[in-house]
């Protein structure tokens, strides 16, 4: 069996996308035979303008394991230069599959674009196509562009290739349950294997121990976009806890950085530091450090339906989560996650009330079943069992 898998994150890139499918290629390693074969299409290391880090055009992963990274133009995740970044990869990746046939081809996208790739790559090579969705990208993107006579026309447009590229579909992966009636309208097996916890954050140990003193710090870890709307909370509410000794790290990158920065000079807020991206050992440091992690995503309707991927990481830590989240991301943290502040996103006043009377406590919750449910490498194995089992299934049917 021939195997083609389409990701525009891959190790060693710093993200989500990136995590997931370096795990799923992992869990179907020991499942190949000898004569199957996985090629891995994916980019350059890319995720953040202001980390950098080599990766080989070319890695034998396996010996029946091959990766091929495209060269994409440096961005700042913005609108326009991640349409030509995808345009980019798009092309390259037509290339690399051009004289090649495959039996199934994955694709793992989270801004459809990587799935529409999955799609042609399908039917050029008339091979099985799941299609493993990280996010709603239609949905998402109409809420950021306001104006009328760029959303009309791009709304019709992103229509079409989501109906040509999911009902091309012989399986559809969500990453949250809150996508599923999104894609009951197409004729195809739905699948809900979400995000997990990586191994390095179940073997290391986080002191939980809110200390009784000034200074406690807040930590946000991750992207910095429209999407997460920190501009529009931690400002406002740095400032107004100010007084009370907290003090707030931002530690990552993306294109709404700007926005913050402008917005916590405006304000003068002194009590945020800004930190580039930084590998995971260090990541780890600034865990054990903290007081609490901070999540939050923009005020939204599409973000009702997602459930962000840092939730694992920061659960995993054991440290008390304050969640600016609604919908189906507040449901979850309310049925599996214990030691949580939730408040409403972008609700400064909301928000700071609610910390001024703080009262999480230390070893008051833990969190072991929740880490032994959502191990990543468990949740990849039985995605990559069932995947490997269907198409197997498919073909001795025929």
């Amino acid at each position: 069996m021939k195997i083609c898998l389409l990701s525009f994150y891959f190790k060693p890139d710093l993200c989500a996308g990136s995590f997931r499918n370096t795990a799923l290629v992992e869990a179907l390693q020991p499942l190949l035979g000898d004569d199957d074969h996985l090629d891995v299409i994916t980019t350059m290391p890319n995720r953040y303008a202001t980390f950098k880090v080599e990766a080989p055009e070319f890695e034998a992963y396996s010996s029946n394991i091959h990766i091929y990274r495209s060269e994409i133009p440096k961005h700042r995740s913005g609108f326009f230069d991640q349409i030509n970044s995808f345009r980019v990869f798009y092309k390259s990746a037509l290339r690399q599959v051009k004289d090649k046939n495959y039996d199934l081809v994955i694709a793992s996208s989270s801004r459809l674009f990587t799935a529409f790739l999955g799609a042609r790559v399908s039917i050029k090579t008339m091979a099985t196509l799941y299609l493993d969705i990280r996010d709603l990208f239609r949905e998402n993107i109409l809420e950021v562009i306001e104006n009328p006579f760029l959303s009309r026309p791009l709304n019709f447009m992103l229509k079409q290739v989501e109906h040509y590229t999911f009902s091309k579909a012989d399986q559809i992966n969500i990453v949250s349950e809150g996508f599923r009636e999104y894609f009951e309208k197409y004729n195809t097996h739905l699948s809900f294997y979400p995000n997990g916890i990586d191994e390095v954050f179940l073997e290391e140990d986080f002191p939980n121990n809110i200390a009784d003193r000034q200074g406690k710090i807040i930590t946000y870890a991750g992207n910095i976009g429209e999407g997460q709307g920190l501009h529009k909370i931690i400002p406002k509410s740095a400032k107004a806890l100010e007084l009370d000794g907290y003090q707030f790290r931002v530690i990552g990158d993306g294109g709404a950085r700007d926005q913050l920065e402008n917005e916590l000079n405006h304000l003068g807020t002194t009590n945020v530091e800004l930190i580039k991206p930084v590998d995971r050992e260090k990541l780890m440091q600034y865990y054990r450090e903290t007081d609490y992690l901070f999540l939050h995503l923009n005020n939204y309707k599409a973000f009702n339906k997602v459930l962000p991927s840092k939730i694992f990481e920061y659960a995993a830590t054991g440290k008390p989560i304050l969640a600016g989240v609604g919908g189906y991301a507040r449901s979850f943290l309310e049925q599996h996650v214990d030691g949580l502040l939730l408040f409403d996103p972008c609700d400064v006043e909301n928000f700071t009330n609610s910390m001024k009377r703080e009262i999480l406590k230390a070893n008051e919750w833990n969190r072991d079943y929740f880490c032994s449910c959502f191990a990543r490498s468990k949740i990849m194995s039985r995605m990559a069992e069932e995947m490997l089992n269907r198409y197997r299934k498919e073909v001795n049917s025929k």
